[in-house]
């Protein structure tokens, strides 16, 4: 029994996000900006929230404009937490 609490509580969270590529000008980072709707907590309004995220890759694949999906994963440097895993287009072709 004490087992299976152990193996719950060491899977980890995988935290994936998706987003557009807004600055590729680093070698081996992107700029990916994410953007969510959120709703005021006193209007109820659907408010628009971006946050921009220091994405890792490798080989500087990415380019301006290209939807990606990225996950968090151990810090890289002093900014960067975030791996990209691919295109959008190229997820939605496999499936």
């Amino acid at each position: 029994m004490d087992s299976k609490k152990q193996s719950q509580q060491k899977e980890k969270i995988v935290r994936k996000k998706k987003g557009v590529v807004v600055s590729d000008k680093m070698e081996k980072t992107i700029v990916v900006e994410n953007t969510r709707l959120k709703t005021h907590p006193k209007y109820l309004k659907k408010v628009k929230v971006t946050k921009r995220y220091k994405v890792h890759d490798e080989n500087n694949s990415y380019k301006i404009g290209d939807e990606i999906y990225f996950v968090q994963t151990r810090p890289i440097s002093k900014e960067k937490k975030w791996i990209a895993l691919g295109k959008v287009d190229e997820f939605k072709k496999l499936k």
